[in-house]
């Protein structure tokens, strides 16, 4: 049986005629053709016009390579064909209007993980879909400061051997990659499952001595492998591209950790809730996983602003929560007791 289309998947969400689901389908077909120009000139590597080099530093403060702005572009313009009323991008420091009468706003991360183009690793964009509201002539940013369980829709791209497509559109999550044979995406995993337990963790941790305690002392009882509390042994991994560690997780499981920190600046963590925290969030829970900031369910929080940062942890569920646990009440975690006259919390 042939594997179904994306087309089809988004005929099949469509369902009845209904105006923001319309729109919705219609933003994630101009969002692929635009994904595909992106591929396309990736694959030209040092040869293209647009890769490598460097611009400065974006909204944010974060370096700029030429392909940032590349993206942002042509994501840009593919935007300004859907009805989409606002385009909020990592890049740009203000919403952009474009259609004041269309019902959808889209968050977006043109090229995350740029800083591994040179490297030749998995690099993709993350979007999130959001209903327009108030008066997005009015006021742009109203519409991109609402908690994330508000987003009708979320995915990502990623550039890596597949151009593949992680979408959810609030019934589970699925992955299509692109058929060169077909010229369209074609279904290759239908709602994904992450297992609620695993024996995998992802972290930078070059970051170990910056960290604070309760992240410490998770990292410490999962290294002590067989001989720890934890009984089992672990695996580390880390990519350094948000969407391709959230790619393994949704494939095999394992847990995302990027807290926050002492170092200056990274004490709110460096993810961005509304562009890149809000939809990983989405389509991880959408596939029976959870995500916080440690303690607080991430599409709970209420953005405080459009380029707000926030410490992020993903992935199995049961993980997921141990690690709150490690943050708020630490003496629950039975295993862990005995050793406390050895190792506190709160230890110098």
């Amino acid at each position: 049986m042939p594997a179904a289309t994306l087309d089809a998947f988004l005929n099949s969400y469509l369902g009845e005629p209904n105006e923001l689901r319309a729109a919705v389908v219609m933003t994630v077909r101009r969002l692929t053709q635009a994904a595909t120009t992106i591929r396309n000139t990736i694959n030209q590597g040092v040869v293209g016009t647009a890769f490598a080099g460097t611009r400065g530093a974006n909204a944010d403060g974060d370096v700029q390579k030429d392909l940032d702005v590349f993206a942002d572009d042509i994501f840009l313009d593919a935007m300004r064909h859907a009805p989409v009323a606002l385009y909020a991008s990592e890049e740009l420091e203000q919403p952009v209007l474009l259609d004041p009468q269309a019902p959808l706003a889209i968050a977006i991360d043109p090229l995350d993980g740029s800083s591994n183009i040179d490297t030749n690793v998995s690099i993709g964009t993350i979007f999130s879909l959001l209903p327009a509201i108030g008066a997005p002539d009015a006021n742009p940013a109203v519409s991109f400061l609402q908690a994330g369980v508000n987003q009708l829709g979320a995915g990502f791209f990623i550039y890596g051997p597949q151009l593949a497509l992680v979408l959810s559109l609030g019934s589970g999550t699925h992955v299509f990659v692109l058929s060169a044979r077909l010229g369209t995406f074609v279904q290759a995993y239908e709602s994904r499952v992450i297992p609620q337990r695993t024996q995998e963790f992802a972290i930078n941790a070059a970051n170990y001595r910056h960290w604070d305690e309760a992240v410490r002392l998770y990292i410490d009882d999962c290294l002590e492998g067989t001989e720890g509390p934890r009984e089992k042994d672990f695996n580390m991994r880390w990519i350094a591209s948000l969407v391709a560690d959230c790619y393994r997780i949704l494939m095999r499981g394992g847990v995302f950790l990027y807290p926050g920190d002492k170092r200056k600046g990274y004490r709110q963590g460096r993810l961005r809730l509304v562009y890149e925290a809000n939809p990983i969030a989405y389509l991880v829970e959408q596939a029976a996983g959870a995500a916080t900031d440690t303690i607080t369910r991430i599409l709970e929080i209420e953005p405080e602003s459009l380029h707000q940062r926030v410490p992020m942890v993903f992935g199995s569920a049961r993980e997921v929560a141990r690690i709150t646990r490690y943050h708020t009440e630490p003496s629950a975690i039975g295993e862990r007791a005995p050793l406390f006259s050895r190792r506190g919390l709160f230890r110098a």
